[in-house]
């Protein structure tokens, strides 16, 4: 049997709300192995300026996020769902090895298998430097 996620494609509101709120489960837990498992073996990303293919990459790719972007906190919001897509609009805080704290905002363009696993990720970000005292995402 195939590995699975559900909820599974086609979406309900309902159900494009649980899919989103898996994932930020997911990032929020800062797990590259937990996170890569929801993506299939050879899920496309774009992610701003970076292309990737497949778990592995993926993976490698948030080793690396995790440790420069200290004390990650993200919040997703469903922006539109149909079918087996679903969008999402985003924002993150955390802070680089500096202590330089960052506020990060983005949307995501999903793709999903009939597994519920990502096909496809294509990200959008924009990064705004903050004070600590300008943080809103409790961590």
């Amino acid at each position: 049997m195939a590995e699975q996620r559900p909820p599974l494609p086609p979406f309900t509101e309902e159900t494009a709300r649980a899919k989103v709120q898996a994932a930020e489960d997911a990032w929020n837990s800062r797990d590259p192995e937990r996170v890569a498992l929801a993506y299939t073996e050879d899920s496309e990303w774009r992610n701003r300026d970076v292309f990737l293919k497949g778990r592995d990459e993926i993976r490698e790719f948030l080793r690396q996020k995790w440790a420069r972007e200290q004390d990650y906190k993200l919040r997703k919001e469903l922006w539109a769902f149909t079918g087996n897509r679903i969008a999402v609009r985003f924002e993150y805080e955390s802070r680089d090895a500096d202590g330089q704290w960052w506020r990060s905002y983005g949307n995501e363009q999903w793709e999903f298998d009939e597994n519920g696993l990502m096909a496809r990720r294509y990200a959008s970000i924009n990064d705004l430097k903050i004070t600590s005292g300008e943080r809103r995402l409790a961590l």
